[in-house]
């Protein structure tokens, strides 16, 4: 009986075992270009990619589990128990070697792991034929067979030595606990542990070598984890023709030129600050829609004549704060302002009086800021690794004019497929719970803001001294559910945790200016989020997604309020706007500070089933579900709002 209950453990450990097999063959395959890296990596390529490895191997043995508790209490001969486990690991074995030929083949086409996308060009089997040499056929079918061969000898053999005939079965009641034992292991295999984030490819990324990271992915996992993606973006919101839907795209595109234009502008240097002439404002905006009221008095339009920056190349730190909603900032509680500290420093640096999310979660407002990309309704382009890699991004911008990039998080960078977007766009090295031991407990998403934002201003007055130029990332957590945090300033749970993060910052920002990273750094807050703050606020209003970002540092040339209307997405071309570099590949991005081109000001954002413009005139917000408009003062902006969208499925089909 005690080998029958091994039976599904053997299975476990064997089928990892192959699978981590699977990594130093596929390196083989592309020895080329495998050569590039030494021994050390391929252990690190193996030793990552175990964790996709057990999630797959725990799948595998879900089914021979059930059966073996089943064979506990139901009778049948050992004969018959035999042929079901054959037939189920026929199956498992010939999927498994199908998927290791087609995924070896392609992977040198596609530049990534085969997933579900795989499955559309099925319908055109003499296309899908006419693509393959002879002699890749009979080596994908030689590879596929002998894949095959292997696994079904491997399990019959562990079905003959291990499933042996039970007899009388006594104490069935206590084996039958420790199957159930062994199911709760393997479900936490599938699952991929006991932390926030589940099983994804994200969790074998360890390396801004991305040939690396797609070594260590798991293609079986890569593979049935997008099966349920049809992959049929494009006509998820056909508004317009294909042509019409094109040429308004062609109306609102950040990267629209006029005609000798230069790419970009916006600095100043020392020598030589930028004249009166140059430029000539065109005044503020009027008529804010609800939840965007217009600037206060003594602003100054985002199209003044003064550069923004003092020095071409600024080091550049972008801090995502977590939550924070214009509505918790300007909030009072008890009397006290909620964030006295990002109240006070909105008037010493440049703030974006009517800027806006692009969505209501993390990882498309952080692929919004970090890649100029609108969110999405119903998916996240960074669970799609294929095509979130193909994105722009502000890190390979900068690395490409000799940046450092490092990103740092005190959570699970695995959650929602961050670690692979952010290497997959140029970020070299990222810093996150795995690599961080303090003394101090880790709360329920990782290290709280007043441990990680003390960090963080060390790292960077570090990286200044350095002496290289540098682009670092934070993203804070503190101010997230289920808001447990060591401080009590406020009863109400969410308004405490949100003025701990304000304080936290706060003591970031005043120990930087303090140091010398100060004379030479821009510093940029900016939320990744709102927060539906105060308690019932519609989720689909301007309100709830009206969001602070603030320009801070020694490299800010005065203070000053931008009144015009922007976007998280606008973030990435203003911000390389004002360096001077061109933002020719952030297609949806606007330079906010770009008085040559004026594109037109506008934020735009998404909810579940829906989107929501808004810009001086007015706005309209559109539920696509019930196909009707929920609040409408400007009706020209619901096309602006239908194109964006349609567009943005489009685009994210074609990569």
């Amino acid at each position: 009986m005690q080998k029958r209950l091994l039976f599904p453990l053997a299975t476990f450990c064997a089928t990892t075992l192959v699978m981590a097999l699977q990594k130093p063959v596929f390196l083989l395959y592309y020895a080329s270009e495998a050569a590039r890296y030494g021994f050390g990596d391929w252990c690190r390529v193996v030793w990552h990619g175990l964790s996709l490895d057990m999630t797959v191997a725990g799948y595998v043995t879900a089914l021979p589990l059930l059966l073996t508790l089943l064979s506990l209490w139901v009778t049948l001969s050992d004969r018959t128990w035999r042929r079901i486990f054959g037939l189920y690991f026929w199956v498992v074995a010939l999927v498994a070697g199908a998927v290791f030929a087609v995924d070896l083949a392609l992977y040198e086409h596609w530049g990534f792991r085969l997933d579900g996308t795989a499955l559309m060009y099925l319908d055109a089997p003499k296309e899908v034929l006419a693509n393959v040499d002879w002699w890749m056929g009979i080596r994908q079918t030689l590879f596929f067979a002998a894949c095959t061969a292997l696994l079904v000898w491997l399990y019959r053999l562990l079905v003959r030595r291990l499933f042996l005939p039970a007899g009388r079965i006594p104490l069935r009641g206590v084996w039958s606990l420790v199957l159930l034992l062994l199911g709760g292991f393997d479900f936490l295999a599938i699952r991929g542990g006991v932390g926030a984030s589940v099983a994804n490819v994200s969790k074998v990324a360890f390396s801004p070598e991305m040939f690396l990271n797609q070594a260590a992915v798991n293609p079986l996992f890569s593979f049935l984890s997008t099966l349920g993606d049809d992959g049929s973006y494009a006509d998820a919101y056909p508004f317009f023709p294909e042509e019409e839907r094109a040429a308004r795209f062609e109306e609102l595109r950040g990267n629209r030129r006029a005609e000798g234009a230069p790419a970009a502008a916006g600095y100043a240097s020392a020598s030589a600050p930028a004249s009166a002439e140059d430029a000539a404002p065109t005044g503020a905006p009027t008529g804010a829609p609800t939840g965007a009221p217009a600037a206060s008095s003594g602003s100054v339009p985002a199209d003044a004549a003064d550069a923004v920056l003092r020095t071409q190349r600024p080091n550049v730190v972008v801090v995502l704060l977590e939550s924070f909603g214009r509505t918790v900032m300007d909030a009072t509680c008890e009397g006290e302002p909620v964030m006295p500290n990002m109240q006070r420093l909105k008037c010493e640096g440049v703030w974006f009086e009517n800027f806006f999310a692009n969505s209501f979660r993390t990882d498309r407002g952080e692929v919004a800021v970090l890649s100029g990309f609108p969110a999405q309704t119903l998916l996240s382009v960074m669970k799609l690794p294929a095509k979130a890699a193909t994105l722009p991004s502000i890190a390979r911008s900068l690395g490409e004019e000799g940046y450092a990039t490092s990103f740092t998080y005190g959570g699970d960078l695995n959650f929602t497929n961050q670690a692979s977007y952010l290497y997959a766009t140029g970020w070299q090295e990222l810093v996150w719970q795995r690599d961080l031991h303090f003394d101090a407990p880790a709360s329920h998403w990782g290290y709280d803001d007043a441990v990680m934002c003390d960090y963080f201003a060390r790292r960077v007055i570090e990286l200044d001294a350095g002496g290289h130029p540098f682009l670092a990332g934070l993203l804070t957590l503190s101010s997230h559910i289920p808001f447990d945090v060591p401080y009590a300033r406020f009863d109400d749970k969410v308004l405490n945790a949100m003025a701990f993060s304000d304080e936290c910052v706060g003591r970031m920002v005043e120990r930087l200016k303090a140091s010398p990273a100060w004379e030479n750094l821009l510093l940029v807050l900016v939320a990744d989020h709102g927060y539906p703050y105060p308690e019932g606020i519609a989720y689909n209003i301007p309100l709830r997604h009206r969001i602070p970002m603030l320009w801070l540092g020694g490299a800010v040339a005065r203070p000053r309020t931008v009144e015009d209307y922007g976007s998280q997405m606008d973030f990435a071309a203003t911000l390389l706007g004002s360096m001077g570099l061109s933002h020719e590949a952030f297609d949806y991005s606007k330079d906010l500070f770009d008085t040559v081109n004026q594109p037109r000001r506008f934020a735009y954002y998404t909810f579940n089933e829906g989107f929501g413009v808004v810009d001086a005139s007015g706005e309209a917000v559109w539920d696509c579900a019930a196909d009707r408009a929920v609040s409408v003062t400007s009706p020209e902006l619901l096309d602006v709002g239908r194109t964006l969208l349609q567009t943005t499925y489009v685009d994210i089909d074609r990569r």
